[in-house]
């Protein structure tokens, strides 16, 4: 039913066309190269009862224990870890994971998770509630990340945790031997250092009503740079990321906490995190279209805080974004359409956000308790990117109708980035039509180079934005594709309402 229904979508009886729009792209005026770290994914160990949940007390669901983690699945590893989710990431090319936390870390003691599992202590889970029996510890969390082929990137306790504590974990996953914890590491079984090279310091920690050991930006600024300068003694070809704006209450203190971090800390680091989930609304063009606007908000204005701060102090070494923390609630097509523009937004700047982590690595996946894991139609907007969208961002002008939310006026219906590999020759673009109602007719036009060939385009739409996703309709989420012809100056495209779609085409020079 589902291509069936996208099919004779393309040929337009069904829906109103809104006015033709003009796409102008040129490959020769590069915005930056993508970094890969951008694929990134984020995990934690988040306790659940059942009224956090809206349901009966006596459910409760762990994101990562009985869930990633679960010795007693069928599908389980060696190390414990269920295939089906590290082939998940596997197929989506994740590049990088983000562990332990979140806000677990800022209680967490490293060296409860290390060690014989059954002398492992259980401790109260401070973050969430509920216990955390410390299974999954750090050769555990390592071990995961080798099996998907992914980086790890560690988020080190700056919360309720102490400096010293964060350099022992440094030394237990860096140091080659002949330390106390470099030689305990090897005495577990893991006789070759990690050699992890990204390291957060701290999670979140200007979150003054939900973190443990929470601080003021001058507090932290001094905390963290020492502990830079404390753990680049012991390995110092470890990058650090400085804990940026994660709470944005209405005085607008992010943006001062920004600065205060880049000024203090500028000099250390190699990239300020900004945390940002898509606020809900019952509205639908209020949630596509002004939590986009504040999505890229965010991004700019954290940039245009990294360049003033390094003119102002005169720091010469790199400071990108890095957004470790984005996504959105909801298991239905109108929340797939924001971790889209989520992606477009990690593209459109790619010179200067240089890693992300989407949250949860468990939600690329849909899951039924009875049936198992399955994908969504997000697992495939992720892997349209992160599988295709390797190269330059390049320029891409936009000429369609707009429309207006109380806060943002002029937001065009076409959300759309542009991604070139010169040693492919292969243009990429994504367009996300938030039009809930009507299809957009672009004409698509190379301000460089020539079309060649068929174009091919790769469409993730929906008949209803709010259905949860299941088990058994999964057939319907693949992706349906479509031969477009081209001419050299262009091609010309008919976008469905409330979609994604990639088109793939080649530009000779």
């Amino acid at each position: 039913m589902k291509k069936v229904f996208t099919l004779l979508g393309l040929a337009l009886p069904l829906f109103l066309s809104a006015q033709t729009a003009k796409i102008r792209i040129d490959v020769d005026r590069t915005i930056g190269k993508i970094d890969p770290n951008i694929y990134g994914v984020f995990m934690e160990p988040i306790h659940f009862n059942g009224a956090r949940m809206g349901l009966p007390d006596t459910v409760s669901f762990n994101t990562l224990y009985g869930n990633l983690y679960d010795p007693s699945s069928p599908l389980a590893d060696k190390d414990g870890f269920r295939k089906d989710y590290i082939n998940a990431g596997k197929e989506l090319k994740v590049t990088n994971m983000r562990w332990p936390g979140g806000n677990y870390v800022m209680a967490y003691n490293w060296e409860d998770g290390i060690g014989p599992k059954s002398q492992r202590p259980v401790r109260v889970n401070m973050a969430w509630g509920g216990t955390d029996n410390n299974h999954v510890g750090t050769d555990e969390w390592v071990e995961l990340n080798k099996s998907i082929g992914s980086d790890n990137v560690v988020c080190v306790n700056l919360g309720l945790g102490d400096i010293q504590n964060a350099c022992h974990w440094l030394e237990y996953c860096n140091y080659p031997k002949g330390t106390y914890y470099s030689d305990l590491r090897i005495k577990y079984g893991h006789k070759e250092p990690y050699n992890i090279k990204i390291w957060d310091l701290g999670n979140e920690v200007d979150g003054a009503p939900w973190e443990l050991g929470h601080k003021t930006a001058d507090d932290y600024v001094k905390t963290a740079r020492e502990a830079a300068k404390a753990m680049k003694s012991i390995d110092p070809t470890i990058r650090f990321v400085a804990s940026g704006s994660s709470y944005y209450e209405s005085t607008g203190k992010w943006i001062d906490w920004n600065r205060k971090v880049l000024e203090g800390l500028g000099d250390k680091i190699n990239y300020l995190s900004i945390h940002r989930y898509w606020e809900k609304s019952p509205d639908y063009y209020t949630y596509m279209g002004q939590s986009a606007m504040d999505f890229d908000e965010k991004i700019r204005i954290t940039a245009d805080e990294i360049q003033t701060a390094k003119a102002k102090k005169d720091f010469t070494n790199p400071i990108y974004v890095s957004v470790d923390e984005y996504g959105a609630f909801g298991s239905n097509f109108r929340s797939v359409l924001s971790v889209a523009q989520c992606l477009n937004s990690f593209v459109r700047h790619a010179d200067v956000v240089k890693m992300a982590n989407f949250t949860m690595f468990t939600s690329l996946l849909g899951s039924d308790r009875e049936k198992g894991t399955y994908k969504t139609p997000l697992f495939y907007i992720f892997k349209s990117f992160s599988n295709n969208c390797l190269g330059n961002s390049v320029d891409t002008y936009v000429a369609c109708d707009t429309f207006n939310t109380e806060k943002y006026k002029g937001i065009p219906y076409l959300d759309v980035t542009s991604v070139y590999s010169p040693e492919t020759q292969t243009l990429y673009i994504n367009v996300i039509n938030r039009n809930k109602d009507k299809a957009i007719t672009a004409d698509i036009l190379p301000t460089s180079g020539e079309m060649t060939g068929k174009a091919v385009a790769g469409i993730i739409d929906s008949q209803s934005l709010e259905t949860p996703f299941s088990f058994d309709k999964q057939p319907q989420y693949i992706p349906v594709t479509k031969e477009i012809k081209t001419n050299k100056t262009g091609l010309t495209y008919s976008f469905l309402p409330h979609s994604f779609t990639q088109i793939k085409v080649e530009i000779k020079k």
